[in-house]
């Protein structure tokens, strides 16, 4: 009974993986936007530090400014200006008692001195804090002043040229009454510009507080976009990868069932459902492939079975089937010798077609046998040389090759991995086809040989009848005759053991036939042949030794 094959791997293409149910939540984000949430939120607050820190660094240097270019100097040229009223009112009051010039060129000098540090005084009011509130003050001291100088000094100038040393006595009274409203004046300005830089000092603090906490924050801003990073990779990347790691070895261990999928980031998620798709698919086909091979081992073993029926029945052939036609020629051909002078010519005929019929039934069953045996019963193959079997298959030949005079010629055969009896019957079939097939010259015969690639290409061309094409492929199945038995003796099964041993072998076997007048190169020397046919099979390589591939034609050894 015969098995139907089992086709479980010769169906359609395989399917595409089925789609993949998204990932829900957190899960359904890729890494690339877990970091990119991240990015932007440590982004936004490095820019709230960001302008924090420079309205922090902007406020201090206002601050600084405004105390060190505008109140600190304000405070200097007031104290210049009180020095420069104290001038005035000691050199008035000098001048009055002595008249001397001296102590009238200082009051001038001081006068000149006040009012230069006036004036820069009133060039910082734009740039001062509280500026309308200074500014009536410093009115207030150039008023104040100038009474001091209207009813004091300049009176007291104007009288020495009449009272002499006594013009200061006689004007004491308003020199202090006027001078004390300096004194006052100057001592509330002061006293406002001292607010003024303690408020500067303590606005000065608090930037650089401000600026301190805004650095703090900058830094806390990097340790915390650190620590989310870290948090980021951790859960986002190491955990599922450790947990898909821990899957796909469970896997690896031999629990091919187990599932492999985790639920984040997207890309892993989506990679782990097609590695468990791809785990499912290939689980599927090493189940049927299991099946399939458990399907072959038990073909095999059936082969192995039948293969050992085949080699009962090649015992069985070859003893037994034998044995009885060998007695049936002893016999008949005993029949003849014995009773002969008793027989007419018709019952001589018919003893021969018995003795015949026997002797063509013995080489059937050995050509059979033959036939049955190539690549199961000493099928060894080795490198050989093939040379070896060549000579073996002429010498086998030898009788023949002497009666019908042929001439056999051979290029240097390289050497081929194979069998070497089978390569032996191999050239003893082809050279015998070529004797047997001749035409009414003397056969010759050449083996030719060249390279092909990883194979040897040999070739043996003869000068026979030659084949019509249309039978090259024919001439190669068994029991396949083109003459009758009465013209070229045989049974039909030498060129089909040819092509198995070929076959066998790894290689093919083909015919080229060549119809018409042509000329061929047979050993040294060409010769014209009317017709012929050239056989060609391959036979690998041997692997010790590469023998360069010997042209067809080339060193040729004549045979008798």
């Amino acid at each position: 009974m015969t098995e139907r094959p089992d086709r479980s791997s010769d169906g359609p293409s395989p399917r595409p993986l089925p789609a993949l149910t998204p990932a829900k939540g957190f899960g359904n984000l890729p890494v690339g936007r877990w970091f990119t949430f991240a990015g932007v939120s440590i982004a936004l607050v490095f820019m709230i530090s960001a302008v924090v820190t420079i309205k922090s660094i902007e406020e201090t240097r206002e601050a600084r400014e405004t105390l060190v270019d505008v109140i600190d100097p304000a405070a200097l040229r007031l104290l210049e200006i009180s020095n420069a009223m104290t001038s005035q009112e000691s050199s008035v009051r000098a001048y009055g008692r002595t008249n001397e010039a001296v102590s009238l060129q200082d009051y001038r000098n001081a006068i000149t001195a006040e009012k230069a540090s006036l004036d820069m005084l009133t060039s910082l009011l734009p740039r001062i804090p509280e500026r309308q509130v200074v500014g009536a003050e410093v009115a207030r001291l150039k008023e104040t002043g100038e009474a001091w100088r209207r009813d004091y000094a300049d009176k007291v100038i104007a009288a020495v040229p009449t009272l002499k040393t006594e013009a200061a006595r006689q004007n004491a009274a308003i020199n202090a009454t006027r001078f004390n409203e300096i004194r006052q004046s100057l001592t509330g300005l002061q006293n406002h510009l001292n607010r003024l830089h303690e408020a500067g000092v303590v606005r000065l603090d608090l930037g650089w507080q401000a600026l301190y906490v805004a650095l703090i924050g900058v830094a806390l801003a990097l340790v915390v976009a650190g620590v989310v990073a870290v948090l980021i990779v951790r859960y986002a990347v190491l955990r599922p990868l450790a947990e898909l790691n821990q899957q796909v070895r469970a896997v690896a261990q031999g629990d091919f069932d187990h599932r492999l999928m985790v639920e984040r980031p997207a890309e892993l998620s989506e990679l782990s459902g097609h590695v468990d798709a791809m785990r499912r698919r290939i689980l599927a086909e090493w189940r049927r492939s299991s099946e399939t091979q458990r399907k072959l081992e038990d073909q095999a073993a059936e082969l192995r079975r039948s293969n050992g029926e085949l080699e009962q029945f090649a015992y069985v052939a070859s003893h037994d089937l034998q044995e009885p036609l060998r007695k049936v020629a002893s016999f008949t051909q005993m029949l003849e010798q014995r009773y002969g002078d008793q027989l007419d010519e018709r019952a001589k005929q018919y003893i021969a077609f018995s003795v015949d019929g026997a002797k063509r039934m013995q080489m059937l069953i050995n050509d059979l046998l033959d036939f049955s045996r190539v690549g199961r019963m000493g099928g060894e193959r080795t490198r050989i040389d093939a040379n070896v079997p060549l000579r073996a298959a002429l010498n086998n030949l030898g009788a023949t090759i002497e009666d019908t005079g042929a001439t056999v010629t051979h290029d240097e055969l390289p050497e081929v991995h194979g069998n070497r009896a089978q390569l032996t019957q191999l050239f003893q079939n082809l050279i015998g086809n070529a004797i047997k097939f001749h035409s009414q010259d003397p056969p010759v015969i050449h083996i030719g040989v060249r390279r092909d690639g990883d194979m040897w290409e040999f070739s043996c061309t003869d000068n026979g009848i030659g084949i019509d094409s249309k039978y090259t492929d024919r001439i190669f199945l068994i029991f396949q005759r083109l003459h009758g038995r009465d013209v070229y003796a045989g049974t039909g099964i030498g060129l089909a053991l040819c092509k198995k041993i070929v076959e066998y072998h790894g290689g093919r076997i083909w015919v080229d036939t060549e119809d018409g007048e042509s000329t061929e190169t047979i050993g040294n020397s060409e010769r014209t042949a009317t017709s012929g046919t050239t056989f060609r099979w391959t036979l690998p390589t041997g692997d010790l030794v590469d023998i360069p591939p010997s042209p067809e034609g080339g060193d040729s050894h004549g045979r008798p």
